[in-house]
């Protein structure tokens, strides 16, 4: 569990098979194997570590659901350790499961920010909410103005700056997890308003 506040930055090192040796600093402090560190948003765990760097394992359906397939050695990644009991949470509880990709539609400098719009496929969009919360590339923002099939974030100086943000472009791939709660809640009234449905039915019936 994340709370969508990057560390640092770290960099692709190495891809050998399905290994990965990414470099880092602030993410390596009093970690041990076994620990997940969130790249990009997903979550992965910790196989070796030197003082520079950790390797990873990366599975087919990992790189299916994210963008760590377009990731090369030199690709720079965002990074956060997992939360302990009694952390701050600073952003929202992200579980570092991607859901699926988005892709950025425009930049713009708006005041002392910077709005990125997203286009996303519409069976997430539905959980996507005004001023809710959505986890992009790992980084927890509050969701602006959503559509049918995008939205906008907004992003302070010090977060576009210090994350993979700042190399946004048109066309660039970025990991979506969407709000789980939100997916809770559809999960329990799906299932509560078809049991009801069904009960109708059976009285109707003359079954109950």
């Amino acid at each position: 569990m994340f709370s969508g506040i990057v560390e640092e930055l770290g960099k692709v090192r190495k891809i050998a098979s399905s290994s990965w040796e990414i470099t880092a600093n602030v993410v390596l402090q009093n970690t041990k194997i076994g620990d997940s560190i969130s790249v990009n948003g997903v979550c992965l765990t910790v196989t070796t570590f030197n003082e520079d760097s950790f390797t990873v394992d990366v599975t087919p359906e990992t790189t299916r659901r994210s963008n760590l397939e377009l990731l090369r050695a030199g690709s720079v990644v965002n990074l956060e350790r997992s939360l302990r009991v009694g952390d701050r949470i600073g952003g929202h509880f992200v579980e570092g499961h991607v859901d699926s990709t988005a892709k950025v539609s425009f930049v713009k400098k708006e005041g002392n920010s910077y709005v990125v719009t997203f286009t996303l496929d519409a069976k997430l969009m539905r959980y996507i909410v005004e001023k809710g919360y959505v986890a992009i590339d790992g980084m927890s923002l509050t969701v602006v103005n959503p559509q049918k099939d995008c939205f906008s974030v907004a992003f302070i100086p010090h977060t576009f700056m210090n994350t993979v943000a700042k190399n946004y472009s048109y066309g660039t791939v970025v990991n979506i997890e969407v709000d789980i709660l939100a997916k809770y809640i559809e999960n329990f009234t799906t299932k509560r308003t078809n049991t009801t449905i069904n009960r109708e039915f059976l009285n109707e019936n003359g079954f109950m």
